[in-house]
């Protein structure tokens, strides 16, 4: 994030001089060329300014994509799951504050929701134990992951509160929080909570036979030997998405642009939760010793960069890069959806920023 907005301050010269929709348009065919596939949208107060689609839906059958094309979000799916569990304190289903022995049974003490929320509970890489003991012919979730987080129980990092260190476990606890909370599904409490109130048509969390099953879902690929752009799912490094294939909470939602469009744009309203429940989604959590490490629940922020306060998230799985930027206090937004993990996607974002000046 703060190379983000870094890169904006450095081109802010350049922005001078060749103009905003220039550069946005020298990016946009610069990527094209490159080989970037994905789509990009940017809008202003909810009305979509730009939007375009390049590249393959898959490389191997030649299809090109459609703005609508659904792609795998990856971490950006932990804007819904901190979302859920703010609906749940809402509702007095739990506290932000609660302890997380109140729901689950982990050998880790402690640690609050709200530590897991802002990646400050110190938490162990649930992958890598999985990784390391997990039979792989079978696919494991929530339940398997506890349990074997309770069965090898790896030392924490650090104590809660201590440090920000991004933590895909504790969002694993997140949604099974939720579950233990409302005594719901965690896939259908964000149907019911989110996904269905706001139209989002073209978003769920889909196991992957349900991927399968999507006409218009956008294959990840990454690049072999030969430098061809082939799917993801035929690499080893790629595994752990079928055998971790259950899990709930740090990734799995998948959606298009204009969908997240319409999450992006709910999050202005009180459609899903109170103005004061949003404002300390978008505050950076204070450390122990006072400093701040500019992650809230479920967003990364940016108090002053060069656009007013910014909240955003990137998303990176086997073939994709994902991001949504939102500049809260000018109703300003940029998503950028990518299927074959392509070094281009940060500059389309830089460029796209700097060309908003002009709407």
């Amino acid at each position: 994030m703060k190379l983000l907005t870094a890169a904006i301050l450095f081109l802010l010269p350049l922005f001078v001089c060749l103009g905003q929709q220039r550069i946005l348009e020298s990016a946009l065919v610069q990527a094209e060329s490159n080989g970037f596939s994905g789509v990009v949208l940017v809008a202003s107060d909810g009305e979509i300014l730009m939007e375009k689609a390049m590249g393959k839906r898959t490389f191997e059958e030649n299809i090109p994509l459609q703005t609508g094309d659904i792609f795998e979000l990856a971490s950006l799916s932990k804007e819904f799951t901190a979302m859920v569990i703010m609906i749940c304190e809402e509702k007095g289903k739990l506290d932000f504050d609660d302890p997380v022995e109140k729901y689950l049974d982990i050998p880790y003490k402690g640690i609050t929701i709200r530590h897991l929320l802002t990646h400050t509970s110190g938490l162990p890489d649930y992958q890598e134990v999985m990784d390391e003991y997990w039979d792989k012919t079978k696919v494991a979730g929530n339940p398997e992951i506890l349990e074997y987080l309770r069965k090898y129980a790896p030392p924490k990092l650090f104590e809660p509160g201590e440090e920000y260190q991004y933590s895909n476990t504790g969002y694993v606890l997140l949604a099974s929080i939720a579950e233990k909370a409302t005594g719901k599904d965690f896939v259908a409490l964000s149907r019911e909570w989110i996904f269905k109130p706001l139209d989002m048509t073209s978003t769920d969390i889909r196991s992957l036979a349900e991927k399968v099953g999507v006409i218009n879902f956008a294959a990840g690929h990454l690049q072999d030997s030969l430098e061809n752009y082939v799917n993801a799912n035929k690499f080893h490094e790629s595994d752990y998405t079928v055998w971790l294939g259950n899990r709930k909470g740090p990734g799995r939602v998948s959606s298009n642009v204009e969908d997240l469009l319409k999450w992006d744009q709910a999050l202005y309203t009180k459609k899903l939760v109170s103005k004061e429940t949003l404002e300390q989604a978008f505050s950076p959590y204070v450390l122990n010793d006072g400093t701040r490490s500019y992650y809230g629940f479920g967003w990364e922020v940016e108090p002053k960069s060069p656009f007013g306060k910014m909240v955003m998230h990137t998303g990176d799985n086997p073939g994709y890069k994902t991001i949504i930027v939102r500049f809260i206090e000018e109703n300003k937004t940029i998503i950028v959806l990518n299927n074959n993990y392509h070094p281009d996607q940060m500059k389309l974002v830089e460029a796209a920023t700097l060309s908003l000046r002009k709407w």
